[in-house]
């Protein structure tokens, strides 16, 4: 079917009744039908576009030097906290980041019945052949600066019978690298099937191969410190704070049902600008919460603690990002993100995020320790609640008058409107 063909059928098997949702399909069209061809090709059976808002966090000083931000979410209060929260750090010394490792993985699982070192043997003899089978694909890649970094064969036998596989270690410089690591890998399997043929090897099966989202190698850090006198904030004073703060992430490293919330005030943040800059955010989003498990117990991704009356906040989290390839080359809002962070190359861009991340996680945890997360969300969702209940742009102003003082939730809020319009 077309796109055209497509929508005819939706209206008549869903919505036959309400032609209005056709129209918000077709509405939400770009005018621009070159773009709008681009977009439908992103994806398969494309109706129309789902925006987000794209918005900027300005005032991050990372490494001594200013970034604006750029940040795709819908909810409410996350970009204002973000740029909140870097204003106060860059008066206190900014964040200092730096990549931890960059390598990404992949593997090739097996399924062998035979003797373990008959097929230690196997393997020692054909991984020339395995890395000579690859060549033409890596030789761009190396000039990159990246390419294969090693293949390993792992037993683990001992949690699943008859289980091996390769494990394969990458490096894809300034890309992410999804393409490249899994034609390797698929490459990989089909050599072994070959060489296992050959050599008589029946025993060796190939179940499956494909990269991972856990990247323990490809760690990025970001730190923010300060003397604990430097921290007064409101009526709380600075040694208050640090101690209330320290102890509420610690309560994060200890209950998962905290942790949870806790990481995802951190994945707000880095969420947002992975959107921003054309990156996979399910995939960041899955290596996070397996980093975060890492100790058997899920636990907080960052830490905190007072070291000779200085405040100290950081985040540890693995993060494959890419610069080049995929949408980062074809969604034109990408490469307005990328170049308003002055196009970043891949560990640029990871020091970025975390950065991003570690201010929200910041600025939630502030709010928790000092008047509640509420207080600043509510004011913050003000406007989709008076959207939601049709209000006119007078009755969003006297609104945002009387709820700059009073506190705000959707039945307060109706309740105002409803009061306004019984004395029009």
């Amino acid at each position: 079917m077309s796109k055209a063909e497509k929508i005819d059928w939706l209206t008549k098997t869903y919505f036959s009744t309400n032609p209005t949702y056709r129209q918000l399909l077709e509405a939400y069209w770009n005018t621009d039908a070159k773009l709008q061809k681009l977009h439908d090709e992103f994806i398969e059976n494309t109706l129309s576009n789902f925006y987000l808002p794209f918005a900027v966090a300005p005032n991050f000083l990372i490494n001594g030097k200013f970034y604006t931000v750029p940040m795709v979410i819908e909810e409410s209060s996350v970009v204002a906290a973000a740029g909140n929260a870097a204003k106060f750090w860059a008066q206190r010394g900014g964040f200092h980041t730096r990549v931890l490792g960059s390598r990404k993985n992949g593997q090739v699982h097996l399924n062998y019945r035979g003797e373990r070192a008959t097929l230690v043997r196997f393997f020692e003899q054909v991984k020339p052949r395995l890395l000579e089978s690859v060549r033409v694909f890596s030789e761009r890649m190396n000039k990159r600066g990246g390419g294969i970094i090693d293949i390993e064969l792992v037993d683990k036998t001992a949690v699943l019978a008859q289980h091996y596989f390769l494990h394969c270690t990458f490096e894809t410089a300034d890309a992410m690298g999804a393409n490249f690591i899994n034609t390797c890998l698929e490459q990989f399997a089909q050599t072994l099937r070959q060489e296992a043929e050959h050599h008589g090897l029946e025993s060796l099966g190939v179940v499956m191969s494909i990269l991972s989202n856990y990247v323990p190698e490809c760690v990025v850090y970001a730190e923010v410190s300060c003397p604990v006198s430097d921290l007064k904030v409101g009526t709380m004073n600075g040694p208050d704070f640090a101690q209330k703060f320290v102890r509420a992430v610690a309560i994060a490293q200890t209950e998962t049902s905290r942790a949870v919330t806790h990481n995802k005030r951190i994945m707000n943040g880095i969420d947002a600008v992975i959107l921003a800059t054309g990156n996979d955010f399910r995939a960041i989003e899955a290596g996070a919460h397996a980093y975060a498990s890492r100790s058997g117990s899920y636990t907080s991704l960052t830490q905190a603690k007072i070291q000779e009356d200085r405040f100290v906040f950081s985040l540890e989290i693995p993060m494959a990002l890419g610069t080049v390839g995929g949408l980062t080359g074809l969604h034109p809002l990408v490469q307005v993100a990328l170049a308003i962070l002055e196009n970043p190359n891949a560990q640029q861009l990871m020091q970025i995020t975390a950065a991003v991340g570690l201010a929200q996680n910041f600025a939630a945890v502030r709010s928790l320790i000092t008047t509640g997360i509420q207080n600043g969300h509510m004011k913050m969702h003000l406007n989709n609640i008076l959207n939601q209940l049709q209000a006119s742009e007078e009755e969003k102003n006297l609104a945002k008058a009387h709820f700059g003082r009073h506190s705000i939730s959707h039945q307060s809020v109706q309740e105002f409107l409803e009061k306004q319009r019984s004395h029009a």
